[in-house]
């Protein structure tokens, strides 16, 4: 117990550590996660040969991300998906797995051994790419989108894989039993010939559909009766953990059926809670799996040919990439996106420690040359946390600058330019056009200019922070500038330049959040408006309704609230200092409370009552 308690000791402080080290850094959880096993596993020793053990159960954190994926997608959009999820999955596995098979024979290996090294280095991470995804809100983007169908594609491959490894066994080799090996003792299916595998395996899928679809919403209506969140909480893991063990037991992926599951489960009334649930789950075994990943490194067989070992991981994840860039050009993924999901899968993934275990105890690999597989593989995960932060830094921001599309010829000016025409600047504009006021619209993102000229809305296609395309919309003759684009430091660039062309033009801004209303006073905004303030305001006076205050009392409660609001915003924007963190800036806290201190008074001395009413 002492020991068990230790090492989840151990664990546990390397996470909470870490993690928001890296985050604040800007390395991304993953990485912290990784660093973290790193340092606790080779660096400083206090975990040893159990994290193999730890990761067999830490890998369930994946199948837990796949169910939760599957509850995301109904089955329409999957079908919609079929031919991105066969053609990209399917050219990526097959041409990598071929030039990675054709390489090792160059260098000599048997083609048994150097498929095996094929199939095992074309698979990608499915836990980091995702949860990096998700991290980055990457996942809508259409780079985002053709990852996961790669990443699906794999996961389906894991099973005809598990059967071809053992065909590709060497006379040479001796069997090796590995204690944390993949050997199944409760296989349904061995032993059994083909058509009656075939029978069992479509049963137990066909179980997973029908229970999904037929039994899980009677059985969690009457749990939810009993109104015990935890029972609720068991019941959402045996579910995860049943269909994991059904596809173990027919020699399927749990990650697949769990996926499958989710699926069905899509349109279930039970789906937020089910995600509610299993979510801090997820994100534990996840994490614990990436520290064990770490931890697993071992250090001496690598800084024993370091060299070699980490130019092969660099090579691999260079040669997927670029297999990966060409297949995104092939399918026409729109630039920058394609960067995205070139870099995003170059890593090996985690399935691929299970298929080199499998290997060694079918006699397709050695067990020296597994080693140096899993360093390879280890390495290659452990890099591509830094390739996202490649992708957003340097190639993102540049595919938005310098897209392959000119700028339109701006032909035209009129009283009110509006920057950005995404869901809050297309408000603006039809709210002006519905009064008879014509305004140019600039945006960087063509398919939001086409989209506009479809509904026979003149906008022109451009980056609205440059100087010259402004002076071409007529920033010297306009009255109203709205600057709505979605990017904190450009918006505030752009007013600043606007302020200095034009000190007497009305300058309209959109603000993320509060420090962000400072910085565009400050920069000579008239205007600043939060995109989630109104609304904000308007739900508050909605509860104040429904918590007993008349519809006219709380209608004044929200307008008095809304006024002292936006003077305090230009009062406080003179204290504010973005150098200094707020908390610690003395002067702002106390005009601040001084502030709160003025709207509390207004709203205790308003006059109206509900009698008078």
């Amino acid at each position: 117990m002492e020991s068990l308690l230790f090492q989840a000791f151990v664990y546990l402080s390397a996470a909470v550590i870490a993690v928001p080290i890296a985050k604040r850094l800007g390395l991304g959880s993953v990485l912290g996660y990784l660093l973290a096993g790193i340092i606790i596993g080779p660096v400083i020793g206090l975990v040893g040969t159990e994290t193999k053990d730890l990761q067999h159960f830490a890998e369930f954190g994946v199948v837990m991300m796949l169910f939760l994926v599957g509850l995301e997608l109904e089955p329409a959009v999957l079908w919609r998906m079929r031919f991105r999820l066969t053609g990209l999955g399917g050219f990526q596995l097959g041409i990598t797995t071929a030039l990675i098979t054709g390489f090792c024979i160059f260098f000599g290996l048997a083609w048994q051994t150097s498929l095996a090294i094929g199939l095992i280095f074309a698979l990608s991470s499915t836990a980091i790419v995702l949860q990096t995804l998700s991290e980055k809100g990457l996942m809508k983007s259409a780079g985002g989108r053709s990852t996961f169908s790669v990443l699906l594609f794999q996961d389906i491959a894991v099973i005809p894989m598990l059967a071809l490894l053992p065909l590709l066994a060497t006379t040479k080799l001796t069997v090796f039993s590995d204690h944390s090996g993949q050997t199944h003792s409760y296989n349904l299916v061995a032993g059994l010939p083909g058509w009656a595998t075939a029978l069992i395996i479509l049963a137990a899928i066909a179980t997973v559909i029908l229970a999904g679809h037929f039994l899980t919403r009677p059985i969690f209506r009457f749990i939810a009766k009993s109104q015990l969140r935890e029972i609720f909480t068991a019941a959402a893991l045996l579910l995860v953990i049943s269909i994991s063990l059904l596809m173990e037991l027919v020699g399927l992926s749990p990650a697949l059926g769990a996926f499958l599951a989710g699926v069905v489960l899509a349109n279930n009334e039970y789906r937020h809670e089910l995600e509610s649930d299993i979510e801090p789950f997820k994100g534990l075994l996840l994490g614990l799996f990436f520290i064990t990943v770490g931890a697993g490194i071992d250090f001496e067989v690598l800084f024993a040919d370091f060299t070699l070992i980490f130019l092969l991981a660099l090579g691999l994840i260079v040669l997927k990439a670029s297999v990966l860039l060409s297949i995104a050009k092939a399918f026409k993924i729109p630039r920058g996106d394609n960067w995205l999901f070139a870099l995003g899968l170059a890593q090996a993934g985690e399935f691929a420690f299970v298929l080199i275990n499998f290997s060694v105890g079918n006699a397709v690999l050695d067990l020296n040359l597994a080693k140096t597989l899993s360093l390879i593989v280890g390495l290659s995960m452990l890099l591509t946390p830094a390739l996202f932060i490649l992708y957003e830094r340097l190639i993102a921001p540049r595919m938005i600058n310098h897209d392959e599309r000119e700028n339109d010829e701006i032909d035209d000016q009129a009283p009110a330019i509006i920057a950005g025409h995404g869901r809050f600047g297309q408000i603006v504009n039809r709210m002006l056009l519905t009064n008879g006021i014509k305004s140019v619209v600039l945006d960087h993102q063509s398919d939001l200019v086409d989209g506009m000229r479809r509904f026979g809305l003149k906008g022109f296609y451009g980056d609205a922070t440059r100087p010259d395309l402004l002076m071409a919309a007529g920033l010297q003759e306009a009255r109203v500038l709205v600057v709505a684009i979605d990017d904190r430091e450009r918006t505030t660039k752009m007013v600043e330049y606007a302020r200095r062309e034009r000190p007497d033009l009305h300058i309209i801004a959109r603000a993320f959040d509060r420090p962000h209303c400072y910085a565009l006073f400050n920069a000579g905004a008239s205007d600043v408006v939060r995109e989630t303030f109104d609304s904000s305001i308007r739900a508050g006076r909605y509860a104040l309704e429904n918590l007993g205050l008349s519809r006219g009392k709380a209608r004044q409660v929200s307008y008095v609230f809304y006024k002292h609001d936006r003077a305090s915003l230009k009062i406080l924007a003179k204290e504010w200092d973005p150098t200094i963190d707020i908390l610690n800036n003395t002067s702002y806290m106390a005009l601040s409370e001084e502030r709160n201190r003025l709207l509390d008074e207004a709203i205790q001395n308003m006059e109206m009552s509900e009698e008078e009413e």
